[in-house]
């Protein structure tokens, strides 16, 4: 197993902690906005832990994108789909979700209603989600063909 294999199958598995993690906080967030449910140290852990888990991947993912033969960097990188989306589309799209999930938790430490807290998780973390959806519809699994 070389290092690129390992750590593209640690990504790779990483990703299902990280969509359950996410998709908890933001099922806990909107239930308690709605619900006007009192904002717990439960809440802020899985809030957290869902932080450090995208963080995590990020970082693992930088790994990859300097050492991925399908990251390349030339006058045909626009042009090759598969270039283009491992090079500039799956990055900015998921740099861009970790920015909202970062800002949504920082927003929710600053609430000062509980209410406030879980309205800044739920709507960041949900456009966050969103953006992540839209760019695994492009990868591998999606539009681009590849198996």
């Amino acid at each position: 197993m070389t290092l690129y294999s390992f750590f593209l199958h640690l990504h790779s598995g990483l990703r299902y902690i990280v969509l359950l993690l996410v998709l908890l906080a933001i099922l806990r967030a909107w239930l308690g906005w709605l619900g006007n449910v009192a904002y717990s140290d439960s809440h802020r852990k899985l809030n957290l832990f869902a932080l450090i888990s995208v963080h995590t991947q990020l970082l693992i993912g930088l790994v990859l994108y300097f050492v991925s033969p399908f990251v390349k960097f030339g006058s045909d990188t626009m042009k090759d789909a598969t270039t283009r989306y491992w090079t500039v589309e799956h990055l900015t799209g998921m740099l861009i979700a970790i920015a909202l999930i970062t800002v949504g938790y920082a927003r929710s430490k600053r609430g000062a209603t509980s209410d406030a807290k879980h309205k800044s998780i739920a709507i960041f973390y949900t456009l966050a989600l969103i953006v992540i959806a839209i760019i695994i519809i492009f990868s591998k699994r999606g539009l681009l063909g590849m198996s």
